[in-house]
């Protein structure tokens, strides 16, 4: 099979209805080098990056309770930053670009998917319709 290891997707394919932050960028555990009082970061294997991780409500209105907060590994030389809080707004809606994700068999037997990126951000601006791109736009 031609397909093997992280498959690159998109943000809209991943979370098409968008997400938001509901923790802080937290360093991931190397749990095979780390030992009782000495905490090692995980550092990923192709490239050599630490591993940071952060969690995530996807706002797909369809997900069960139990599925709507997932974990984002973001690999970077440096903790990533948080984009700014929106006034108003509970929760911080966040991007992710250069997603990748790896599909593996959970501990009770079922499909599930590592997701990993490599930069977060706020989210772009969306046109709507009424703001289509006019003639003067294009110029």
């Amino acid at each position: 099979m031609a397909l093997q290891g992280p498959i690159p997707v998109t943000f809209e394919m991943v979370f098409p209805h968008g997400c938001y932050l509901v923790g802080e960028v937290e360093q991931v555990k190397d749990f095979d080098a780390s030992t009782n009082g000495r905490f090692v970061q995980a550092r990923d294997k192709a490239t050599g990056e630490p591993v940071w991780q952060v969690a995530v409500v996807d706002a797909d209105p369809t997900l069960k309770p139990a599925q709507k907060t997932v974990a984002v590994k973001i690999l970077s030389p440096v903790q990533p930053a948080c984009p700014a809080a929106v006034p108003g707004m509970p929760f911080t809606p966040v991007e992710f670009d250069h997603i990748t994700v790896t599909p593996y068999v959970n501990q009770v037997g079922r499909l599930a998917y590592s997701i990993r990126a490599r930069e977060m951000r706020a989210p772009a601006p969306r046109r709507t319709a009424k703001q289509a791109p006019s003639a003067t736009d294009a110029a």
